[in-house]
């Protein structure tokens, strides 16, 4: 080990780029990985050449520039495999290269410490008229408008839950698309009880009450309409999208007949909240609670050497992953858990963590949009990569001989796909529960006893990514490690590190 802890940090966007920068000021060697070409996720996606914000080009550079950093790039974490050594972390297996690229190298990390920031990505429920060319998820939109300057229609429904429906519907307008409407599918009940619950907390919030006002006047001044208590509930076209079909909603999120409108678009972007990545969690044995990974005080995930920040822990936002991320790194590198300058970090986490909250209670996902009064047909597909209808998923689980779970999912194929259940897996999980009735969640069946942990079987995958015969048949190829500090050139202007700062924490 060198008298110097080896980290590995997944993820490289504010979450994993802080729990970095904290490890190597803890005096750790840090392995960064990311399957992107450019650190900062997708909060801080920019055009090739755009340095981003000052903090996070400072942080950026700090980190990439370390003697004891080694920062892999377009590389994938398809795998982590437990040790029999009960308090050591997993070894990380790794594959380096575009996700498309032939012959991909893959590695084997050793570490002393692990931080997991994967993040989270887009949910979307499906509706009729969902797998046509030209709905992408509200994540994908933004991709395309802040990276490459791209918008993916020239009429644009942007239409989910949310408050990052507002950014993306300022990107596609940055990127010259004209946004007919941005829809928000809960009340304006339920939007006032979960943002002005514990009015007090919003101060510790302004930096975000500030963005959204901006977002706001931005979509006035566009005269883009901001319609509450609507979302769309179908999409037509002949070969790819050509309309759009909004409804209001009661607060249960089913639909209130006879208020169906029609809307010509060429495309809609679409968001019901985020889905945490879990695979390598669970993978590494971490815990969950209420669907996140949970954390104790010092970021710990219940497992052997193994760290957690950002959106895994809890949907909170840049601010909040970028503390918790900075006092894994910390911690995970070995620094003083009794350091003066974690008060700030901590307060900060506690700050998001009731972001979190807030935000969960003001944008639920009512029950009522997969019912008698929803939205759901029988030929709505379900599974986009198999083509499975709700139909025939609720044939297969409510008939006695394929009612079980893994049954149904076999006959069915739903989750099955390219894709492996991480566009369809969770929406198809609850689905099945809500089909079986009441005390048949996803953990019980015939010869089974219940299991709470089974309501994550769509995120227990051995193999976290997709990996050729070819490229698992070679064998590992050694990886350049970050360099131990006394064989590291010093830095020119070594500082001290202080947290995030200011400009980075908002």
């Amino acid at each position: 080990m060198n008298g110097q802890p080896h980290v590995v940090v997944v993820g490289a966007g504010p979450g994993g780029l802080a729990a970095a920068d904290g490890a190597l000021a803890a005096g750790a060697r840090v392995t960064l990985v990311d399957g992107e070409e450019r650190p900062g996720g997708q909060y801080h996606r920019r055009p090739p050449g755009e340095p981003g914000p000052p903090a996070f080009a400072r942080r950026r550079a700090r980190v990439l520039a370390h003697p004891r950093c080694a920062w892999l790039a377009e590389t994938a974490v398809w795998a982590l495999e437990r040790r029999d050594e009960e308090e050591r972390p997993p070894l990380v297996h790794v594959l380096r290269g575009p996700a498309d690229g032939a012959d991909r190298p893959r590695s084997v990390l050793d570490a002393d410490a692990l931080v997991l920031a994967p993040g989270a990505y887009d949910r979307v429920l499906p509706f009729p008229g969902w797998e046509l060319p030209g709905v992408v998820t509200a994540g994908a939109a933004q991709a395309l408008a802040k990276g490459e300057g791209v918008a993916v229609g020239a009429r644009v429904l942007v239409a989910g839950t949310g408050p990052f429906l507002l950014p993306v519907a300022a990107s596609l307008l940055a990127a010259g698309a004209r946004v007919r409407e941005v829809c928000e599918a809960n009340a304006t009940s339920t939007l006032a009880r979960g943002w002005s619950a514990r009015p007090w907390e919003l101060g510790a919030a302004g930096g975000k009450s500030a963005e959204l006002a901006c977002y706001a006047a931005l979509l006035a001044r566009h005269r883009v309409p901001l319609r509450v208590g609507r979302t769309v509930v179908e999409v037509r076209g002949d070969g790819r999208v050509e309309e759009a079909v909004t409804a209001a909603l009661r607060p249960d999120w089913s639909v209130v007949p006879g208020t169906e409108r029609t809307v010509p678009v060429d495309a809609v972007c679409v968001g019901h909240g985020f889905t945490p990545q879990l695979e390598l969690p669970l993978a590494a044995g971490c815990a969950l609670r209420n669907g996140f990974v949970a954390v104790d005080g010092d970021q710990r995930a219940g497992a052997p050497g193994v760290y957690a920040a950002g959106e895994i822990t809890g949907i909170a936002g840049a601010p909040a992953a970028r503390a918790e991320g900075a006092l894994a790194g910390w911690l995970a590198g070995g620094g003083d858990p009794r350091a003066r300058k974690l008060g700030p970090l901590r307060r900060a986490r506690a700050q998001g963590r009731a972001f979190a909250h807030r935000l969960a209670r003001a944008h639920p996902i009512g029950p009522g949009w997969s019912g008698d009064e929803g939205w759901l047909r029988a030929a709505t597909v379900v599974c986009r990569c198999e083509e499975t209808t709700y139909g025939a998923l609720r044939a297969a689980v409510t008939a006695p001989a394929t009612g079980d779970p893994r049954v149904a999912k076999l006959v069915t194929r739903a989750g099955l796909g390219p894709c492996q259940g991480r566009v369809c897996g969770r929406t198809v999980a609850e689905l099945t529960a809500r089909l079986r009735g009441p005390g048949a969640g996803p953990g019980t069946g015939p010869g089974r006893k219940p299991d709470a942990q089974e309501d994550f079987v769509p995120y227990r995958r051995p193999v976290a990514q997709p990996i050729r015969l070819g490229e698992l048949a070679r064998e590992p190829e050694p990886v350049s490690e970050p360099v131990p500090e006394s064989e590291a050139v010093p830095e020119p202007e070594a500082r001290p590190w202080h947290g995030p700062s200011s400009e980075e924490s908002v």
